[in-house]
């Protein structure tokens, strides 16, 4: 029994779902997505509400789900409130400056590191240490975190490095002098 697949969504105020063959559009205030879905799914769009259900009870039939009902929860609260992912650079001189599409990161390398901006998202500098990357797509505002993110990783004994809003990075003590 899948607990997340067999969840009823409820479909925002301001959000439109159209289901065509196995392609689910949906259209809110902040944009438009689409997901094409599996075969063996079948959404129902009823009183607001909207349920999935699978045709059969195979292990890949069970598994796809969970992820289904999970994707197009993702998508309903994307178009209608929207995603958004905070990141911040803790070290000396490693700072964000963002113009236009492109991010510019100064995290100790000899150079500074310039990043584009992928369509559809949007990014803030909150500070010179933190900016704040937001869209629609749950996936792509996740994924060009990390990949900022991976410029210069958290580090374990200073602690310097770029991390997300809220992250805890545990600590590691240093060497020891010998006697």
């Amino acid at each position: 029994m899948s607990r997340i697949g067999n969840r009823v969504l409820t479909i925002p105020n301001g959000v439109n779902c159209e289901i065509v063959d196995n392609t689910i559009k949906v259209k809110g205030p902040k944009g438009e997505l689409s997901y094409t879905f599996d075969k063996s799914m079948t959404v129902v769009v009823e009183d607001g509400k909207l349920k999935i259900t699978r045709e059969n009870e195979t292990k890949r039939v069970k598994s796809l789900h969970g992820t289904t009902n999970a994707l197009i929860a993702n998508m309903l609260t994307g178009v209608s409130v929207g995603f958004q992912k905070g990141l911040e650079a803790v070290g000396v001189g490693y700072k964000f400056s963002v113009s236009g599409k492109k991010i510019t990161v100064n995290a100790g390398y000899s150079h500074p590191v310039e990043v584009s901006v992928p369509e559809g998202l949007s990014v803030e500098g909150v500070s010179n240490t933190e900016i704040t990357i937001s869209g629609i797509d749950k996936q792509k505002v996740s994924e060009f975190a990390a990949n900022v993110r991976k410029i210069r990783q958290p580090e374990p004994y200073k602690g310097k490095g770029i991390r997300y809003k809220g992250e805890y990075v545990r600590r590691k003590e240093g060497k020891k002098a010998s006697k």
